[in-house]
This record gives structure tokens, C-alpha cells and sequence, in this order.
């Protein structure tokens, strides 16, 4: 297991600055691979996660409008990164920084990969604010 830690305060879990987050979607947004940190920052099993909705770790504090870009990031460019809030299956969140790319197999499917990595507490911060503005706009 991970050093992976909640703060009691706050509610907020941390996990190493050396560690990746992975998952891997289909086109719809079923999750289809996810790697032992996922599982372990976000409170679930393996089973618990393959099969379901990615945005199952979705956080409420963030806005509509993040998600709205990334996907046209992802539909234009092919990749989109950006800092996300997510929840964990009993109680509390975590931050990532989110790289997500479109990957085009030679059979025609789509599937998206995204890595994550620890933020910096000011980036954290940073988003903390912009967020909570963007969510008041909604």
C-alpha cells in the first residue's frame, strides 16, 4: 500500500509526489484499467471500479465548465491537463494534476488515458479560489 494519508482537519488525503495515478476509459467514459494508486487514493477496489463510470470520483466542488474544457481539449487537440478536485468513497478528496490524451487504436476504438500526479499546494490553492468562483457562476 501507498503512503497515502488523510488530514484529519480538513478531510483532504495526500498521497507521494512519486506516484502516478493511472486509469484508462472507453468512449464512454467506462472505466476499463486503473493501476493500485487509483484504487487506494480513491477508496475503492479494482472490481469495485472496472465496469463503471469514471466520473464515480467526481468531486461536487467542481464546476461544469472544467469539465466542458477538457473534453473539448481532448476532442480538438487530443490532450488536455489541468488540476481536479475528486472524492473518495467514504469521505474526504484529493487533488490531482490530470494529464488526459485521446489514444485512436488501429481497430477504430477510442479510449482515453489519464495520468495524474501530487500538485504543488499553491496550484491548490490557486484552484481552491478559481473554482469556488466558476461554481457560483452555475
Amino acid at each position: 500500500m501507498a503512503d497515502i494519508y488523510q488530514d484529519p482537519t480538513s478531510g483532504e488525503w495526500f498521497y507521494p509526489s512519486n506516484g502516478y495515478i493511472l486509469s484508462e476509459t472507453d468512449d464512454h467514459g467506462i472505466i476499463l484499467y486503473v493501476n493500485e494508486l487509483f484504487c487506494e487514493i480513491a477508496g475503492y477496489t479494482k472490481e469495485e471500479l472496472i465496469g463503471h463510470p469514471h466520473n464515480i470520483v467526481r468531486h461536487s466542488d467542481m464546476p461544469r465548465i472544467a469539465f466542458k474544457g477538457l473534453w473539448e481539449d481532448v476532442q480538438t487537440k487530443g490532450f488536455w491537463t489541468g488540476f481536479v478536485k475528486n472524492r473518495r468513497r467514504e469521505s474526504g478528496y484529493y487533488w490531482v494534476y490530470a494529464t488526459v490524451l485521446r489514444k485512436e487504436h488501429p481497430d477504430g476504438r477510442t479510449t482515453y488515458l489519464s495520468i495524474r500526479l501530487k500538485p504543488s499546494r499553491s496550484d491548490v490553492e490557486r484552484c481552491i479560489k478559481l473554482y469556488a468562483q466558476l461554481k457560483s457562476q452555475e
